[in-house]
């Protein structure tokens, strides 16, 4: 919970009735006013928000309402709060991780600098993922051969576009017109480089296509 000077300043006289150890504890972090309680704090043992309030060789000032005085920036303070209350890191969509892992490792939050690393080395694994690249051929062939042809692709390759050459010849009796037909593949590469076994089958020639006047362009 966080509070506005005014609230805090109201709430103060409570706290301080209690010399400061009742259930409820004020933590003035950077100048915004945080209300939890003491069970929320100690929830990690060895954290520095845990030995503060249970008043372990930590000699934090207080300001006029009784909160601890913490120099840091609140802005992060919020999720590093919500991880002590219901043990789930959850960011807004705008907060920098490497801001929250900064204050977790400050207030020694063991399990929360580990959980934020964790998810930061997710995402540098995904960014370092080498999109699939795309290898294309151009083949040249008659009318009559590109239901042949389109059956008897190899495994992987796909029909992209066929294009009128404008060309024909005669077969026999009749004229036969020629197409030029784009074929592609997908190769995946891992971020080292192609694997031998995708460069092995990117040198592959669409093998099915056997007839003779098929002519790679």
């Amino acid at each position: 919970m966080r509070m506005e000077a005014g609230e805090a300043a109201a709430a103060g006289a409570g706290g301080r009735a209690a010399g400061g150890w009742g259930k409820w504890v004020r933590l003035n972090v950077g100048g915004t006013v945080f209300l939890t309680t003491r069970q929320t704090l100690c929830r990690e043992q060895k954290s520095f928000l845990s030995r503060l309030c249970q008043g372990e060789e930590l000699q934090s000032d207080r300001d006029e309402t009784g909160a601890y005085l913490i120099d840091r920036d609140p802005t992060y303070f919020g999720p590093i709060l919500n991880f002590l209350r219901h043990g789930k890191l959850v960011l807004d969509k705008d907060m920098a991780e490497e801001g929250v892992l900064e204050e977790a490792e400050f207030y020694n939050i063991g399990p929360l600098v580990r959980i934020i690393k964790d998810r930061m080395e997710e995402k540098d694994y995904t960014v370092t993922q080498v999109p699939p690249k795309h290898v294309y051929r151009v083949l040249q062939c008659q009318e009559e051969e590109l239901t042949q042809m389109v059956s008897t692709m190899s495994d992987g390759w796909r029909f992209e576009q066929l294009v009128n050459i404008g060309s024909s010849y005669n077969y026999g009796s009749e004229d036969q017109a020629e197409f030029l037909c784009v074929v592609s593949k997908e190769l995946h590469s891992s971020p080292h480089g192609p694997s031998s076994e995708a460069s092995r089958k990117a040198k592959v020639p669409v093998g099915a296509l056997s007839d003779p006047r098929l002519s790679w362009q």
